[in-house]
């Protein structure tokens, strides 16, 4: 395990703690991690530091969860400049070079934990519904759909 990205001893305690549903909470973190890291860069084009509060603190909550240092540190110096921009009323053009690295130390992360997860059973994630209120939901080994 690369331990300048994770933590080993806190990623084996969420795989105690989670046990049987390590695999379902790593998928979500998956999800929940792509949407945070796109909604951080559209709020970073936008000049809006308000924005990046949100997905920055969801992305430090959940990486910190799994052990993830750099990406952790990371989205908490987000999250933090963020605020502080909006108390201060400026904008976040500082942080152009922690959001550009954002993705990267997501990827890696994710990649990371997903390789240590062998034997726990493929990563299940969810996929958007395809169509309108009500469908049916059907669990596959890629993923959800809808039928």
């Amino acid at each position: 395990m690369d331990a300048e990205l994770i933590n080993p001893q806190d990623y084996e305690l969420a795989r105690t703690q989670l046990g049987a549903s390590f695999t379902r909470i790593l998928g979500y973190f998956r999800e929940d991690g792509i949407k945070s890291v796109e909604e951080v860069e559209q709020a970073m084009r936008d000049r809006n530091a308000a924005a990046l509060v949100r997905p920055a603190h969801t992305l430090k909550g959940e990486s910190r969860q799994f052990g993830s240092i750099a990406l952790g540190d990371l989205s908490e110096r987000i999250e933090m400049t963020a605020r502080h921009c909006v108390e201060q009323r400026t904008g976040p053009e500082d942080l152009a070079e922690d959001v550009a690295a954002l993705r990267a130390c997501f990827t890696r992360t994710l990649a990371e934990l997903e390789r240590n997860n062998v034997g726990l059973g493929p990563v299940v994630t969810a996929r958007k519904p395809v169509g309108g209120f009500g469908r049916k939901t059907v669990i596959t080994m890629t993923g959800m759909s809808r039928a």
